[in-house]
């Protein structure tokens, strides 16, 4: 590897778009406690104030990650190409930085589920030869998720290496 193919912070931020997306994400699985702890109050009224005070308590808490992850995740997800080079950084508590040469990408693809298509999402995933799995790009505006996809298979393509 040259030089400038090291293990760095990726230069972009994904679509601020993104934040919306992980919170109505996150919001189902939290909808769905909330709904599954008002049958249970609702199903015995004996203990009401232990009942209500764990569902005030998970409301609480839903709100915070609610409000606290998307805006933390949007700060840490990072992506750039080079001509040498795919960078990530992903997580939340645990974050991770990858590097993928681009003399080692077999496939490039992009996919959006239904409400990533409500927010104009789409994600890109790079796969490699690498045991560790793929790089994916998760929350990229559509149009540079085609952009990005566009790029990365007219530089593989003009990169010798065989990919693995």
């Amino acid at each position: 590897m040259t030089e400038s193919v090291a293990l760095r912070a990726p230069a972009h931020r994904v679509s601020p778009r993104a934040i919306g997306y992980w919170t109505v994400r996150a919001s189902f699985g939290w909808l769905v406690l909330l709904v599954a702890q008002v049958g249970w109050l609702l199903g015995d009224l004996g203990h009401l104030g232990l009942r209500v005070g764990v569902l005030a308590g998970t409301a609480g808490v839903a709100v915070l990650h609610l409000v606290v992850m998307p805006q933390w995740r949007y700060r840490v997800h990072r992506w750039e190409t080079t001509d040498e080079a795919v960078y990530t950084q992903t997580g939340w508590f645990t974050q991770e930085r990858r590097i993928a040469p681009i003399s080692r990408i077999q496939t490039v693809d992009s996919a959006f589920g239904v409400l990533e298509r409500l927010f104009g999402l789409a994600n890109v995933t790079v796969t490699t030869a690498s045991a560790a799995g793929p790089i994916r790009i998760h929350g990229l505006r559509n149009d540079d998720a085609q952009r990005l996809v566009d790029q990365l298979t007219r530089t593989t393509a003009a990169t010798p290496g065989d990919a693995t």
